[in-house]
């Protein structure tokens, strides 16, 4: 399956392009309206955008390594992840 793009690999690569199509989207929308009220308020919109694809991304990608490793990796990972959201939770 080397010339073939693993499926997991084809999803998650997916939704970087999706969130990367959001975030130009954004920039025409801020450079469309030019006001910097707005501006903010589009940029703030894109901080829904980054967590969730980060959170999907990273749960396929586990989800395509579960028959690849030990329980006590998926266990740090989860505590990696746990602390990275607890770090940015407000």
């Amino acid at each position: 399956m080397s010339s073939l793009l693993e499926k997991t690999v084809l999803i998650i690569a997916s939704f970087r392009i999706l969130s990367g199509c959001i975030e130009i989207l954004a920039a025409f929308l801020i450079l469309k309206y030019n006001e910097i009220e707005k501006a903010l308020i589009i940029n703030s919109s894109l901080a829904i955008v980054g967590p969730i694809i980060l959170i999907l991304t990273t749960t396929i990608g586990l989800i395509g390594l579960t028959d690849k490793m030990s329980l006590s990796k998926f266990l740090w990972i989860a505590l990696g992840i746990t602390i990275l959201i607890y770090g940015v939770k407000k």
